[in-house]
């Protein structure tokens, strides 16, 4: 397995020179994030949002998304030059009605919408979608939205069945189609990640989870939603008090029964929400007078082996600095998608990440991982982590072996 992941090493590593230059230096072609806000996260199949889809949360977030936006984009939303929106569960990846849900929020019909479907990355490569085209000038504005309800769509039904006949006795095909937690096993196995540091990683969550919502931290990134009832939700369903290590550890396997280390204490949530980011060419949103938190630098995605999947950031992050000419030790923040603790920590330890720099408010295990609006969710998250002048790395590993990250840098 070692001496595979030295080819993924080796494969990836050319890059592209193409982002090198000055990250602080301010150019009019930029592109800058106007606003980046979620919802709250809510507890999947319980919580909250069990009872609405995730049109209806979309709506709604864009409801509130333009009404905290200032009037020269809330009353010319004709500027947007279009909207993408990451989802995993929905069939088609909801494209019809989340077009639907942007049509019902207001936003004119001739901006065209785009569903984005790269698993659990599917809410950053919405952010990169249109970040790409305001760099070549196709679009001088777009939205990207990431939402999901998994209370509603989850689990796939026969996950097998999605493969042809004529692939299922492949066994590349096939690995695509292992369970996320059967490939947490595998990475807690090959490299030796014991259970108790795992639970040790997830009490951390928790805690600093817990700590972020006692100081109000999130608050200034969630917009609250209201529900049919008339309920507003504003608060985080996930984070729980007091967690330890101790309590986690009486808890039984998931996949593998007795020998496993994965559980539901120390793997991410299933969950609903929905996260948006308004992106802007530098010189369009300076003339129109628009706020700007941050910049979006650059962006890069690659593959690793299906039946370890979890180990995409640490060949995605590599790639992506190399990008823009930076190293580990460059970055103050980083938010790492906690899929479960043992691939985060492979990948926090591979790279040797201060552990402190990694998702400094909690992350997934106590917040929650609403596949395709996590992306999105860290982008909002990690612009009120990081001070003027920090730069950023939002990363996430990617069912059927893949691994994303992009670099903002904070104003």
């Amino acid at each position: 397995m070692s001496a595979r992941l030295s080819n993924v090493r080796d494969h990836i590593a050319g890059g592209s020179d193409a982002y090198h230059t000055n990250i602080h230096e301010k150019r009019p072609d930029d592109i800058v994030i106007v606003s980046a806000h979620r919802s709250a996260i809510a507890k999947g199949f319980k919580g909250s949002f069990k009872d609405v889809n995730s049109d209806y949360l979309l709506l709604e977030f864009l409801k509130e998304f333009f009404d905290q936006l200032p009037p020269q984009i809330q009353n010319h939303k004709e500027i947007i030059g279009e909207v993408a929106c990451g989802n995993v569960l929905n069939k088609g990846a909801g494209a019809t009605e989340h077009r639907g849900a942007m049509l019902a929020a207001g936003l004119p019909y001739q901006i065209p919408f785009l569903a984005v479907n790269r698993q659990c990355s599917s809410g950053l490569t919405a952010v990169n979608d249109i970040a790409n085209k305001i760099r070549v000038g196709q679009i001088d504005i777009g939205l990207a939205c990431g939402v999901e309800s998994m209370t509603k769509n989850y689990p796939l039904k026969d996950p097998l069945g999605l493969i042809s006949d004529e692939l299922k006795n492949n066994k590349a095909a096939k690995k695509c189609m292992l369970p996320m937690g059967i490939t947490n096993e595998n990475i807690s196995s090959n490299f030796t990640i014991s259970r108790q540091i795992q639970d040790e990683y997830a009490a951390n969550s928790y805690n600093k989870a817990e700590r972020a919502i006692e100081q109000g931290l999130f608050k200034e990134e969630i917009l609250p939603l209201r529900l049919p009832n008339g309920e507003v939700i504003s608060t985080d369903e996930g984070p729980r008090k007091g967690v330890t290590s101790q309590n986690l550890s009486k808890l039984k396997p998931v996949f593998i029964k007795d020998k496993g280390t994965t559980t539901a204490g120390n793997s991410s949530q299933l969950s609903d929400g929905v996260a948006g980011v308004l992106l802007a060419r530098r010189s369009v949103a300076e003339k129109l007078n628009l706020p700007i938190l941050g910049r979006y630098v650059a962006f890069q995605s690659v593959g690793v082996p299906p039946e370890i999947m979890g180990v995409g950031p640490a060949f995605a992050i590599p790639r992506v600095l190399k990008d823009v000419g930076l190293t580990v030790d460059d970055i103050d923040i980083f938010e790492i998608n906690e899929a479960f603790a043992a691939q985060a920590l492979y990948c926090v330890h591979t790279l040797g990440i201060d552990i402190e720099k990694v998702n400094p408010r909690g992350g997934a295990i106590a917040l929650g991982h609403p596949l395709g609006c996590t992306g999105a969710r860290q982008v909002a998250t990690i612009l009120r982590e990081l001070q003027p002048g920090q730069v950023g790395v939002v990363s996430m590993c990617i069912g059927t072996g893949m691994g994303a990250a992009a670099v903002f840098v904070k104003e």
